[in-house]
Formats: C-alpha cells, sequence, structure tokens
C-alpha cells in the first residue's frame, strides 16, 4: 500500500464539545475534552468525505485511535468570553448516492445563531458544494427544505446532515469554546 493510500480514511466519525474555563486555552482543552478527543494530536484538513468512506460511531471511531495519535479531522470552533454571548459550531455533511464518488463536509461557526439555523446553514453547505461537483441544478435562493428535497428527488445525493453544538459564555466573562468535528479514524 502506498503512503497516500493511507492517509484515505476508510471511517469518520463526528463529535461535539463545549469548554468553559477562565483561559481561553483551556477552554478549547475542555471542548476537545468533551468531544472526546483531547488525547490526540489533531491536524485540521479541509472538507472531502472520501469514497467509500464509512461513517462509524464515536465509540467504533476511538476503539481505532491511540493517545497521543497524530489524527486528521475537519475542526469546526468558537470562543467567547463576552457574557450571556452564544456561540455556534458546526459540522456538515453531503454523501452522494454514487459512492465511488466523494462528499463534502462543511465546518460553520458562528456568533448568536441558533442551533438549528448553524445545524441547517452547514447542512446546506455541503450539500451545495455536493451538487456544483455532481453538477445536479439547483436555485441558491431557494429556501434550503425546498432544495434538499430537490436534491433527494434527484437521486445523485443520498445523505446529508449536520452534527452542531451551541453554548452561550457565563455571565462571569470566562471563555466558552464550541466545538464540532469530523474526526479521521481509520
Amino acid at each position: 500500500m502506498f503512503a497516500s493510500e493511507q492517509l484515505v480514511p476508510k471511517k469518520i466519525f463526528l463529535t461535539k464539545g463545549v469548554g468553559i474555563h477562565r483561559e481561553k486555552l483551556t477552554s478549547f482543552e475542555m471542548a476537545l475534552r468533551d468531544a472526546r478527543i483531547a488525547q490526540f494530536n489533531i491536524v485540521r484538513v479541509s472538507s472531502i468525505f472520501p469514497p467509500h468512506c464509512e461513517l462509524v460511531t464515536v465509540e467504533e471511531g476511538l476503539a481505532n485511535l491511540h493517545p497521543g495519535q497524530v489524527v486528521f479531522c475537519v475542526l469546526s470552533e468558537a470562543s467567547t468570553n463576552e457574557p450571556s454571548r452564544r456561540v455556534a459550531a458546526s459540522i456538515g455533511l453531503a454523501i452522494p448516492a454514487d459512492r465511488d464518488r466523494y462528499g463534502y463536509i462543511s465546518e460553520h461557526h458562528a456568533y448568536g445563531q441558533l442551533e438549528r439555523t448553524a445545524g441547517d446553514y452547514a447542512e446546506d453547505l455541503a450539500a451545495s458544494m455536493l451538487a456544483t461537483v455532481l453538477g445536479v441544478p439547483f436555485n441558491p435562493d431557494e429556501a434550503w427544505d425546498e432544495r434538499r428535497e430537490q436534491w433527494k428527488l434527484s437521486g445523485q445525493i443520498v445523505h446529508t446532515m449536520d452534527h452542531t453544538v451551541v453554548a452561550e459564555a457565563p455571565e462571569d466573562g470566562r471563555w466558552v469554546t464550541v466545538i464540532a468535528a469530523a474526526v479521521h479514524c481509520g
């Protein structure tokens, strides 16, 4: 097997976490712990869901990894220490019906958004990127729900989803960090 083939993930899991601490960096560490990925050396990558890749549970994914391992992931993060400010991190996923083709993973982070708003945005972003590659026509000015139905009816995009977390900063000035990640695990 060529080294480059080893870098193409066969399995990916989605996870999310929230961390709160007086130090920003520590709040990020706490979010990684909450997401159960703090024990890895995280390397951020861009947003391709490889052909024939399998989406697995967090438990199954973690069973394939070892503390200290270099782990690639698509990571969304947002932090604030502004009292009552809401932060959101979301991963969107769009998988083509033809599993010989690649899909897309999007990352979205925002301030003030509700969980559903952030999640829909990330899911729409991933599906839109996939639709443009597949040549599926769509009107970007249509509502996400209308485009979602159109793409599912086309038969070319088989599955879309989001994995989103939202939290508000505490009143005492401590930092809150939210993360959402698609982690390569096999």
